[in-house]
């Protein structure tokens, strides 16, 4: 067994084919989505249409939803979040993971915000699932 985790694609791809600098990688404080904007969303049913997710909007949607691993739906995209996650990746990685699913597929910006959003989502769906401290 290696000592990192790396994250991999539907085709056991590495998402990540170098060692990320420092500044890579996703970071809550980088969020470019208001709290009153992440709230509103939270405190609303979630919605089926992507673009209801902070952050995405049509140019997003389109390249999140090319390719064999494309997601066109709030609840696919929430799937593709949780088969990220593997045993071993602690919180960090597991949002590394997602941040570097979107980078691949395109996605240049809000890329912390929508994983903020997806995190936050999931936390209330599935409590102690995402841990900020791990």
């Amino acid at each position: 067994m290696t000592d990192t985790w790396t994250p991999m694609d539907d085709t056991n791809t590495p998402i990540v084919r170098s060692a990320p600098s420092p500044r890579e990688g996703y970071n809550a404080n980088k969020s470019q989505i208001g709290d009153d904007r992440l709230a509103g969303w939270l405190e609303n049913e979630m919605d089926p249409d992507i673009m209801t997710v902070p952050g995405i909007g049509p140019a997003t949607a389109a390249k999140i939803a090319q390719g064999d691993d494309g997601v066109e739906t709030t609840h696919q995209l929430v799937g593709r979040f949780l088969t990220l996650k593997a045993p071993e990746a602690g919180s960090q990685e597991h949002c590394d993971a997602f941040w570097y699913w979107l980078q691949a597929k395109g996605v240049n910006q809000y890329r912390s915000g929508i994983v903020q959003c997806i995190v936050e989502r999931t936390e209330i769906m599935m409590p102690n699932l995402y841990n900020q401290e791990s």
